[in-house]
């Protein structure tokens, strides 16, 4: 889109229009409705429609469609209605900011990022071979994100707890709730396997807990069916501009998440028993119980067994968009997780075999597995790179595709350090705590601490943000440069008898560099996932060639480079650790606050619009039951009343508009207007989810259609023009609108007006031309409603991105 570089005195500034045409007698016209949609962080019914008194048409507390108390019966009072349309408002805000359990998605934030990664796929032509390679590879990694949860989980209780510190006495000291593991007491629980196997139960309910929470949310929202589609064609649609969005099994995604969760949920048992397993057979080999290595060994097969068939149904788990996917799961799919926790069981008592000579001593075997799944995401993301470069050359007339085509690798990869930090953040604060005033890795601990790997990974963290620092130094930079260039030329945006104000003239030129920011995100992304790369390498490089600490691995070097090394270990692990008390007072404090609630929901309103494809823990897909709300309501509503309707989307609202007219039949979509303002359908969407959004796929969505208009400012950091053109050579986008409406006080405008940004596109004139326009497109003798002032507050949909 044109962003705040270029300059607004480029574009013909938009009049403000005269008062819509006046209503055309029209006895025999259809009802017509205009469904409101709200944006991210949502809106009340009220507030949409102007009018205290409103009344739910359809729906549930989750989501529902309102009217004003007075058009409830529209239907049965057609003449009342043939100057102005019904009004009609879907809320869906509760979908996402609803009850204070949602809080705890916070907690589900790297899965939610792997997610995204699925749907950033290149726009090749279907049936590209590198496409399922590429599905085939996020999902590998976001099993790879499954496994390290569950090893952090087992670090924390298994390593830390049961192995170190209740096997050190100076540890154990002082600590009641380990006093029954003490060695020194000689109960029942103090041998080294048994203390392994009660400690199993954290990870296990760690498990168990994203398994209940993913049953829960997958009950909820992947159950909601489209409507049956008529047939017959209203325009041909050439294939290269069909999307997937309009398939009749993209927006159900049951049985794909049950899959994927048997999986997922599989692999988290299975690493608990592998932790259990390494040791005891350790130990086992080392003291020469030939039956009891024997067991384990088997017990080894049986893990290694499921943990092929787990790679097997991740492997075959692919999407099945065109239809919907009703097939029931095979008896070995759904019967997996059972089978890794009779695994599990019998590994318990392997491991909780008496062995009387056995001791805890060191960090747990088997932590050297941290470098592996660090490797292998490495792998991974590299794999992603490539197929992602054969899918973007493929692709063509994509040149505004964000990265290059790069950007899912480079999510994948940020969703890999941030689980990362998480990870290890968790069990470096709790090495701290645990031992007490003592350093965990030191000389004088008393026990060895987490992983020298996570060690490394911390002491990066802090050159990271430094990168960080040095990029938004930057864009305030490119801000204050845009700034001054763009203050040239705004007083020319407005009526030039009115009087100069140079602060005045600032702040607008200000709020437009700003919003321009939302292109520039591509570097920062780039810049992040770049140096996450080199820095994540080296830390494996050097926890691998060293095996030990940063700080103790630099003893020998320069002062200067050893005083480095130690303060950076020792900053980056309290980063680690502020990043997850962070989270958790987010998550406290949202369980407690709808205020702070519905602001956490405003970052899950974009980051879970995609449904679960890759990761089933991730957050649920609220489209996966708005869109089929949002084509519900309109095909059925057009084909009882043989009505026409005008869907009104702002923000995030115009994305699920437009996904839902993708999955009408097209007889109905052709019967149908599309309204968008604020609207990231192509700044946002079409750059980054090139495969779903990108110029084919919009350019078939409007020749579907009755008609599309776009409204967008230079002031808006979200939405943008759509950068279409009609057939008849109008164009789709009205704007830049201008913002602020005036620049100074005058007679009609006494005191300064509000600078919009991304809201209150009803308070412009012209939203209530186009709407005009384009009711009396659909059936000419239907204008637009005219509301008072209050009611275009009310019905702005005021939520921001």
């Amino acid at each position: 889109m044109e962003t705040a570089a270029t300059p607004p005195s480029a574009r013909t500034p938009e009049p403000s229009p005269a008062a819509d045409p006046p209503p055309v007698t029209a006895p025999h016209s259809p009802l017509a409705l205009e469904l409101l949609v709200h944006g991210v962080g949502g809106t009340t019914p009220q507030e949409m429609l102007g009018d205290p008194r409103v009344q739910l048409i359809t729906g549930d507390d989750t989501a529902a469609c309102y009217r004003r108390t007075e058009d409830a019966d529209a239907e049965r009072r057609p003449g009342a209605y043939r100057t102005r349309p019904v009004r009609e408002a879907y809320c869906w805000s509760n979908l996402t900011s609803g009850n204070g359990a949602r809080a705890l998605w916070l907690i589900l934030l790297p899965f939610m990022v792997a997610n995204l990664a699925h749907w950033m796929r290149p726009a090749a032509p279907p049936g590209h071979r590198a496409q399922r390679l590429y599905d085939l590879l996020v999902r590998l990694l976001a099993l790879t994100l499954t496994v390290l949860l569950a090893a952090a989980a087992c670090e924390v209780a298994l390593d830390l707890s049961a192995w170190q510190c209740a096997g050190t006495p100076v540890c154990a000291t002082g600590k009641s709730w380990l006093g029954f593991l003490d060695p020194a007491g000689g109960g029942w629980w103090s041998t080294p396997g048994r203390r392994l196997v009660l400690a199993s139960a954290l990870p296990l309910a760690v498990v168990g807990f994203l398994w209940w929470l993913s049953h829960r949310t997958w009950s909820a929202y992947e159950s909601a069916s489209p409507p049956p589609r008529r047939p017959g064609t209203s325009r041909d649609t050439p294939a290269h501009e069909r999307t997937a969005l309009g398939l009749d099994g993209f927006w159900y995604g049951r049985r794909l998440v049950a899959r994927l969760r048997a999986a997922h949920t599989t692999a988290g048992v299975l690493t608990i028993a592998a932790a259990l397993l390494v040791a005891s057979l350790r130990a086992d080999d080392r003291a020469g119980a030939v039956a009891l290595t024997a067991v384990g060994r088997t017990l080894t097969g049986l893990v290694v067994l499921l943990a092929a068939g787990t790679l097997l149904v991740v492997w075959r788990t692919a999407r099945s968009e065109a239809v919907r996917d009703e097939e029931s799961d095979r008896l070995a799919v759904r019967a997996l997780p059972y089978l890794a926790l009779a695994v599990l069981a019998l590994t318990a008592g392997y491991a909780a075999w008496s062995r009387p000579a056995a001791h805890s001593h060191g960090p747990l075997p088997g932590v050297a597995a941290f470098g592996g799944i660090a490797v292998l995401q490495g792998g991974l993301v590299l794999a992603l790179v490539v197929t992602a470069w054969f899918l973007q050359r493929a692709a063509r007339g994509e040149a505004r595709t964000a990265l290059r085509g790069m950007g899912g690798p480079a999510v994948a990869l940020l969703s890999c350090a941030v689980a990362g930090v998480l990870t290890g953040g968790v069990a470096q604060r709790f090495a701290d705590w645990i031992d007490g005033p003592a350093t965990p890795g030191q000389d004088h601990a008393p026990i060895p601490g987490p992983p020298v790997l996570l060690s490394w990974q911390a002491s990066v963290l802090p050159a990271l943000l430094v990168v960080v620092a040095v990029v938004v130094v930057l864009a305030g930079v490119r801000v204050l440069m845009v700034r001054k260039r763009v203050a040239e030329d705004v007083p020319g945006l407005y009526d030039p008898r009115e009087r100069p104000d140079v602060l005045r003239t600032e702040r607008i030129a200000g709020t437009i560099a700003r919003a321009g920011l939302t292109d520039a995100a591509p570097v920062l992304v780039a810049a992040i996932a770049a140096v996450t790369l080199v820095l994540g390498a080296g830390a494996v490089a050097g926890a691998w060639l060293t095996d030990r600490a940063p700080g103790r691995a630099t003893e020998g070097a320069p002062p200067f480079v050893h005083a480095a090394a130690a303060a950076a270990e020792s900053l980056g692990s309290w980063l680690m650790g502020a990043g997850v008390v962070l989270l958790l007072t987010m998550g406290r404090r949202a369980y407690r606050d709808h205020s702070a609630r519905r602001t956490i929901g405003i970052l899950w309103d974009v980051g879970t619009f995609w449904p679960r494809a890759a990761h089933p823990f991730a957050p649920p897909c609220y489209a996966e039951r708005a869109v089929p709300d949002l084509t519900w309501r309109m095909a059925t509503w057009t084909e009882r009343y043989d009505g026409r309707l005008v869907i009104s989307g702002h923000s995030q609202g115009s994305v699920l508009a437009a996904a839902a007219v993708w999955q009408l039949d097209l007889v109905t979509r052709s019967r149908v207007a599309l309204l968008t303002y604020g609207s990231p359908l192509e700044r946002l969407y079409g750059r980054w989810f090139p495969a779903y959004f990108g110029p084919p796929a919009l350019t078939g969505l409007h020749r579907e259609m009755d008609d599309w208009r776009n409204l967008w400012r230079f002031t808006d950091p979200i939405g943008g023009p759509i950068r279409l053109t009609c057939e008849d050579g109008r164009a789709i986008d009205e704007g830049p609108l201008r913002d602020p409406l005036a620049f100074g006080r005058t007679l009609q405008n006494p005191l300064p007006a509000q600078i919009l940004g991304h809201g209150d596109y009803q308070a412009d004139p012209v939203f209530d031309r186009v709407r005009a326009q384009l009711f009396a497109r659909l059936a000419p003798g239907i204008p637009a409603q005219r509301s008072d002032p209050g009611e275009n507050q009310g019905s702005s949909g005021r939520s921001s991105a």
